[in-house]
């Protein structure tokens, strides 16, 4: 077996091997990814939000993207019913925590690229209303490719690694050894 944490094959065998409540997760995740990054930012046309600046073509395959992904990670942190208890929490690979900070980074960039430039009040106070359309603008499908890409790594560094270091239950507080 490889010694580097990345491998579509084990990701592969890590989703091939998930149950039906993992897929849910995955699922429910990815529909809440969209609707927590899509409605604020008015992809996804509700009464709620407006947007002065119309819908690129690139922003809805950049936030199905995001969804995906988010849901894959968000559902590697689901412990399945039948886990066997093989693995201590100890024993996760260097990185696990670096991991869940590159989805989460991934997240936050997805809101920042499919936004409206000149509906974020950060760049507007940064850049004003001419510099968001100017320069913030043409960096958004930047940020968008980082955004999956982070997501797409995370996904992929904390499915290869399931299987070796699974999510086990925590000891119960005063029971010795469980």
């Amino acid at each position: 077996m490889s010694s580097s944490r990345r491998s579509f094959s084990r990701a592969g065998e890590a989703l091939r091997a998930w149950q039906a409540g993992q897929w849910l997760v995955a699922g429910l995740g990815a529909l809440a990814t969209a609707v927590a990054v899509g409605v604020p930012t008015d992809v996804v046309p509700t009464p709620l939000f407006g947007r002065s600046v119309p819908v690129q073509w690139w922003n809805y395959p950049a936030l199905a993207l995001t969804a995906v992904l988010a849901g894959l990670v968000l559902s590697t942190y689901v412990r399945p019913s039948a886990a066997s208890p093989a693995a201590s929490p100890s024993a996760q690979p260097p990185g696990t925590v670096r991991d869940g900070r590159m989805g989460a980074l991934g997240g936050v960039l997805s809101f920042f690229a499919v936004g409206c430039p000149v509906c974020n009040k950060l760049v507007l106070v940064l850049l004003g209303s001419s510099g968001a359309l100017s320069y913030w603008a043409p960096l958004q499908p930047l940020f968008a490719f980082a955004s999956v890409a982070l997501l797409a790594e995370a996904a992929l560094r904390r499915l290869s690694t399931q299987r070796l270091c699974p999510v086990v239950r925590a000891p119960e507080a005063g029971v010795p050894g469980g």
